[in-house]
């Protein structure tokens, strides 16, 4: 069993790897050869990725193609073949002069044909689709395209009849030549790795960059309305404001008094999107019941009708008119008439200076404000090579057979990337490579692999839904790397389950972080981390998690629009939108966080009472050697305590982190959680479970919460003992405090401070023969003051 655990924490670790990054490039200019050019290059985007070999075919357009003699049509489409590979275009309907403009990609490494055809045919409903003419290329004469290299040309091809006719076939335009994933053809390539998928999963394979949307705060401040009437005019309204964005709903609290010149001064923040396509939907409401609310006017708007602030500077209100339906059914053609007898007073504006937080601070990837005016220069340039997985998981059954079709997202800052789609493979290599910007060093990028569940097919996920499966998750943060040093690890993938804590296998990836400003990125270590409106006008604690939640919603709905979309699943679990949520296991986790803290301070003392009880005589001397010192010239105390800091600090470089820190399974505390407690972390919100299992979780955290609760009285209990000591609530106790305190000041007037410090240290370290087991007599005064605990029910 020691074994087992051994060998299953060392499958959890980092590991290291020696990938062949770089380009490499064929001899003989344009056409290939065997050997490899050794000379150095110029360093291109591609250093971070092992080179892979694509023959890309692209297909342009043809002319003069001949009718089908039975229906005088010609319905063309394009089929590319290279051995058992195949690739077609889709066809148009009557055209002899069709243009595709489509790139086919073929992997270098799987080809084993030595030809590469190219065939024009004529779509046929129900018969055989007939022959039009074809090119055919030979593999050795093929190009090789060299980036930087402009693309290559296409050319006018004749297209070649069957034996025996001599009838002309027409032409078709298409260049073929050899290069690599860095090709700008790579990402809209039809990938002969992915010939088997159909429909709309052609596109849900292709690697894809997106961008999040611009988001702002948007701030109301509801002051007060005019001349609000009710239905029931006899009676004046209780009111209150709600104001809608989006799906957004906030309201003001009732004005206490009943008017129709209701008052509120409150603030509602909400979170806005751009291009802002939601209104500013605000009413004014009468408070008839609890169970219903009169709607006395309304006010519609569009978000870009308000001003934009990007500083603290004041911003001015604005009387809006409010609208209003009238009244009573003897008013006629009236009844449906605009009124705008009520108004009501706002400052409403759109807060630019802010950092609109859509993932946690603890591994934030973005620091900037929304307004683009704001932003400082980059300090850095972080790159990431994605280049394979290795022993990923079975994630879905697809006609029978266990499968995975993997690809990696990464997100930093506004940028999200996605890998394409390798099919059916556990070991898939990407090899791609991207590119973020970095204005702050204390910021995290994090990266998730997934299960392509869209491919169009008949695949079915394990869990049975048709959602993208979690395969795992990376954090790498920033502040953590060496500058200009490429990282090349093997991080383990891992995942919670109900079952318990499951490796999905490992992602390799090649990281580096190249700093532009090194005297700029040392200031920001003393620049705060959120934009200065954040320090200036904060917000509170509920309304940042409210804020931080609709940020996320916003931000997963306009990605899941895109084209391939960026699914809902996929954006919650990289910006952990359920890490708020309440676990057992992530408790504990942060309680012996705490106490690894504390660690050293209880190290400290516990150093401290060997000294002074004696346990190593000559550590004891030392001491006191080093304490005659120091009270001698108390002027050396800071002097000292800074360079033992300095001494440690470079006796712990010998000892630095030489990688990267990973998902730690141990401080997760992930394998010693226990099913049950899987299960609660797992659970619905609210629950799904039986009556019976929510009881005895409910007792459970009703046991946690008390002795919480018990630590937490201890702890007002010695407060308030401290504040017992001058309050008179023991008279007796307050007196001999306060005439001890007055000998104590008479003693150490005419007592050099010297001498005072001296002997409390000389009685502090007395040898044990001095000692008494029995506790103190401050320590027994103290413990005798009252405090609050006996005037609790």
């Amino acid at each position: 069993m020691a074994k087992d655990g051994a060998k299953s924490q060392e499958d959890y670790k980092l590991k290291d790897m020696k990938p062949d990054l770089g380009e490499k490039w064929p001899h003989g200019g344009q056409r290939g050869g065997s050997g490899w050019i050794s000379s150095e290059r110029v360093a291109s985007t591609y250093d971070l990725v092992e080179q892979m070999f694509y023959l890309y075919v692209r297909v342009v357009k043809a002319k003069d193609l001949p009718p089908n003699p039975v229906t005088s049509n010609c319905d063309p489409y394009v089929e590319v073949k290279i051995g058992n590979y195949k690739g077609k275009t889709k066809h148009f309907e009557k055209r002899t002069n069709p243009e595709w403009n489509q790139v086919f990609a073929f992997s270098k490494d799987k080809i084993q044909s030595s030809t590469v055809e190219v065939f024009v045919r004529d779509k046929e409903m129900v018969t055989r689709d007939d022959y039009i003419g074809k090119v055919v290329f030979d593999m050795h004469e093929i190009p090789t395209r060299v980036p930087p290299d402009s693309p290559l040309a296409p050319q006018w091809y004749r297209l070649e009849a069957r034996r025996g006719e001599a009838k002309k076939r027409g032409e078709v335009m298409v260049a073929v030549w050899l290069g690599t994933q860095a090709d700008e053809a790579f990402p809209d390539a039809w990938h002969s790795d992915a010939s088997s998928v159909q429909g709309e999963g052609v596109q849900s394979v292709r690697a894809k960059v997106y961008v999040s949307p611009k988001l702002w705060y948007l701030r109301v401040n509801v002051i007060e309305a005019q001349d609000v009437e009710p239905s029931d005019r006899s009676q004046p309204p209780q009111a209150f404001v709600k104001v809608q964005v989006g799906n957004q709903i906030l309201k003001t609290k009732l004005c206490p008094n009943k008017t129709t010149n209701p008052m509120w001064n409150e603030d509602l923040v909400f979170v806005a999107a751009e291009p802002f396509e939601e209104q500013f939907f605000l009413t004014v409401e009468n408070k008839v019941s609890s169970a219903k609310d009169e709607v006395m006017g309304r006010l519609i708007s569009p978000l870009n009708a308000f001003e934009k602030r990007l500083d603290h500077r004041a911003v001015h209100s604005k009387w809006y008119n409010l609208e209003k339906f009238g009244f009573g059914a003897l008013e006629g053609d009236k009844r449906h008439e605009l009124k705008f007898s009520s108004r009501i007073h706002l400052r409403v504006c759109l807060e630019g200076g802010y950092h609109v937080m859509d993932e946690s601070t603890l591994y934030i990837s973005d620091v900037k404000p929304t307004a683009r005016q704001l932003w400082k220069k980059p300090i850095g340039i972080l790159e990431v090579g994605i280049l394979s997985a290795q022993g990923l998981s079975p994630m879905k059954t697809k006609d029978g057979k266990a499968t995975t079709d993997p690809y990696c997202v990464a997100k930093y800052g506004q940028k999200w990337v996605r890998t394409r789609t390798i099919i059916d493979s556990f070991s898939p290599k990407w090899n791609e490579q991207y590119m973020w910007e970095v204005y702050d060093p204390c910021t995290v990028i994090t990266l998730g692999v997934f299960d392509n569940c869209h491919l169009g097919g008949s695949e079915k996920s394990n869990n049975g839904a048709k959602v993208d499966a979690r395969i795992g998750k990376v954090r790498i943060r920033l502040s953590n790397l060496e500058a200009d040093r490429i990282y090349t690890h093997s991080y383990p993938l891992l995942v919670l389950q109900t079952k318990g804590l499951k490796k999905m296998g490992e992602v390799q990836l090649a990281v580096r972080f190249t700093c532009l400003s090194m005297a700029h990125m040392m200031y920001l270590y003393g620049h705060p981390l959120l934009p200065k409106m954040h320090y200036l006008h904060p917000f509170t604690v509920n309304q940042l998690d409210s804020l931080r939640y609709q940020a996320m919603s916003i931000v997963a709905a306009r990605l899941a629009r895109a084209e391939p979309p960026l699914r809902k699943e996929i954006v919650e679990y990289m910006l952990d939108v359920d890490s708020h949520m309440w676990s057992m296991r992530r408790s504990k986790a942060n309680f012996f966080r705490i106490v690894s803290v504390f660690s050293s301070l209880i190290a400290m003392s516990k150093w401290l009472g060997d000294v002074c009880y004696w346990k190593n005589p000559l550590t004891t001397i030392l001491f006191h050697v080093l304490f005659f010192i120091l009270i001698c010239y108390p002027e050396l105390i800071l002097p000292t305590a800074f360079l033992y800091m300095f001494l440690i600090g470079l006796w712990s470089f010998r000892f630095r982190p030489r990688h990267p820190p990973h998902m730690d399974t141990k401080i997760s505390w992930a394998e010693a959680a226990t099913a049950d407690e899987l299960d609660e972390e797992f659970d619905t919100f609210p629950t799904s479970k039986g009556q019976d299992v929510v009881k005895m979780r409910y007792d459970r955290l009703r046991s946690v919460a008390g002795r919480i609760q018990m630590v937490v009285g201890d702890i007002a209990t010695q407060g308030e003992r401290f504040q017992a000591l001058l309050s008179w609530r023991d008279p007796r106790a307050t007196c001999l405090f306060v005439i001890t305190c007055l000998v104590a000041a008479m003693v150490l007037y005419v007592t050099p401070f010297k001498i005072v410090a001296l002997a409390a240290g000389m009685y502090w370290m007395r040898h044990p023969k001095f000692r008494s087991k029995m506790p103190s007599a401050p320590s027994n005064f103290f413990r005798k003051l009252p405090s609050k605990a006996d005037m609790m029910l």
